[in-house]
Formats: structure tokens, sequence, C-alpha cells
């Protein structure tokens, strides 16, 4: 794999005003939204990931199709950790997640396509599932990123929606 630049950019501003690259609003996702889209956004991986040149990166210095749905595959798990933290502690501090080294460990760009659909779709399901089930008054419970970015349920479900939608803008998917 040959070596991508770590973005180092921190999107929280995303709940302050929208997307130029995505579209997205985030500011308009409401609680009982971020279910549905996750579920919606699921079978537009799956077919990304159908394509003939699904681990080709379209230059060097950004991820192929399998790249970015193994990474949203594994962001799927990682706000289900994080959700699943503000409901059962007060005040979270969540632990760091290095996207890049998480996709260099993990070998993304060789794995199989088929795996990674039939994974990222089983946990598109279990993280949609963990955000139907927010009680209406938990969704302004806390809980801090590792640099300090504070968030509420709501709001942790706006930027996580965000990052799935623009993810599928990166593929090609929107």
């Amino acid at each position: 794999m040959s070596e991508i630049v770590p973005d180092t950019k921190d999107w929280t501003w995303v709940l302050e005003r929208p997307c130029p690259d995505c579209g997205l609003d985030a500011r308009e996702i409401t609680p009982e939204a971020v279910g549905p889209a996750v579920r919606a956004s699921v079978p537009r991986y799956v077919a990304a990931l159908a394509s003939d040149d699904v681990a080709e990166r379209p230059d060097p210095a950004t991820w192929s199709v399998l790249e970015y749905a193994a990474h949203v595959r594994d962001v799927f798990g990682i706000f289900e950790e994080r959700l699943a933290l503000m409901l059962g502690e007060e005040n979270p501090h969540f632990p760091n997640w290095d996207q890049d080294a998480t996709a260099v460990a993990g070998r993304y760009d060789a794995q199989d396509p088929q795996q990674v659909g039939a994974e990222l779709t089983g946990a598109g399901v279990r993280v949609a599932a963990a955000f139907d089930a927010v009680e209406p008054g938990q969704w302004e419970r806390a809980g801090l990123r590792s640099n300090g970015s504070a968030f509420t349920v709501h709001t942790l479900g706006q930027y996580f929606v965000h990052d799935v939608v623009h993810h599928l803008h990166d593929v090609g998917a929107d």
C-alpha cells in the first residue's frame, strides 16, 4: 500500500455549516434520522464494492473504494462503541482512533471486497439499531473525543452521518 497523507483535520466544523464537498448539512440530521441514514447508505457501499476497479486508487494519495468501504465498516464499529460509552458513563472520554494506522495495519487495500461488504452490512445494521434505541432523554448526554471535542449523543449522530455520507461522495456513490 502506498503512503496516504494522514487526514489531521478536525472535521467537527461540519456541525456548524454545510459541507462544501458532499453537500450535507449535518445540523439538519434529527435524532430519529441517524439509523435510517446509516441503513440507506449500506446498499450503496455494497454496490460500489462490486466495481471492477474496486481496489484501484484514483491517485496515489486517495483511498480506493475498497479502502473507503473498509474504513466505513470500522467507523460503524467505532461509533457504536462511542455511543455505548456515552449512554453507559457520565462524560466519557473516547479513546483515540488513528484511522490511517488502522488502514495500514488492517491492510484495507488487500481485503476481500465481498467480505468487506458483508462486514459493513452487519456493522451498519448494529450501529443503526443502537442509534434507533436511544431514548428521548438520552440525546443530550455528553462525551469527549481524545482531542477535546465535545459531543452530545445528538451531535455525535450528526457528525457520524456526515462521515458516512461524505465517504459515499468520496467513492462516487452519492
